[in-house]
């Protein structure tokens, strides 16, 4: 039972690192640092929110 739960925890974590980087790296350079974030920072950007999920 636990490691079902721990593995359905992973998956969403995946999930939505995956989704944060593809969306992050589709803005333009303008609309990043709209809300500051440079580019080499998106994969941190989308550890902390898959992090949080």
């Amino acid at each position: 039972m636990f490691l079902w739960g721990a593995l359905a925890r992973y998956f969403r974590r995946w999930q939505v690192y995956n989704r944060t980087v593809a969306e992050l790296s589709e803005l333009d350079d303008r609309s990043l640092a709209d809300i500051n974030v440079s580019r080499s920072e998106i994969r941190v950007v989308a550890r902390h929110a898959a992090a949080a999920a």
